[in-house]
């Protein structure tokens, strides 16, 4: 993330006023991403979560039981999109985690739209297989 903002920085300049300045960022971001990935020295990530104490949801008040049931489909849900090709992977976490619009992801990604919703058809199909024995529905 720090990478992508000296990035965006230094090539503030090449931003055009009255564009999406969101997927401007994401593109940098991407960018920079997948040239860490596939570049000569690739760095791993440290986790600043302790991955020993599970998350806490205070607002939550759940039994314990629907407390377990949760965090066992939240880490299966992680699984399965971490499973998932590059392409689609992109393409779901834009629109169901950053609630991104498929014109934003399309020009994010520089992708046509038919693309966007292909790739999101077929990621979430996917999502559904590899879930459909997993998932705990109280």
């Amino acid at each position: 993330v720090q990478e992508s903002f000296l990035k965006a920085l230094r090539a503030f300049d090449s931003f055009e006023p009255g564009t999406n300045f969101r997927a401007w960022m994401f593109r940098i971001a991407r960018n920079t991403f997948l040239n860490s990935r596939t570049g000569l020295r690739v760095t791993h990530s440290v986790s600043l979560d302790d991955e020993s104490m599970p998350p806490i949801d205070v607002a939550a008040e759940g039994t314990p039981e629907s407390d377990l049931f949760q965090q066992r489909n939240r880490a299966a849900i992680e699984r399965a999109i971490e499973a998932l090709p590059l392409p689609f992977r992109e393409v779901i976490l834009l629109c169901d985690v950053e609630e991104m619009s498929y014109a934003e992801i399309a020009e994010t990604l520089a992708i046509p739209m038919g693309t966007v919703t292909s790739r999101l058809g077929r990621a979430r199909a996917r999502l559904r297989e590899a879930l459909r024995n997993e998932v705990v529905r109280e």
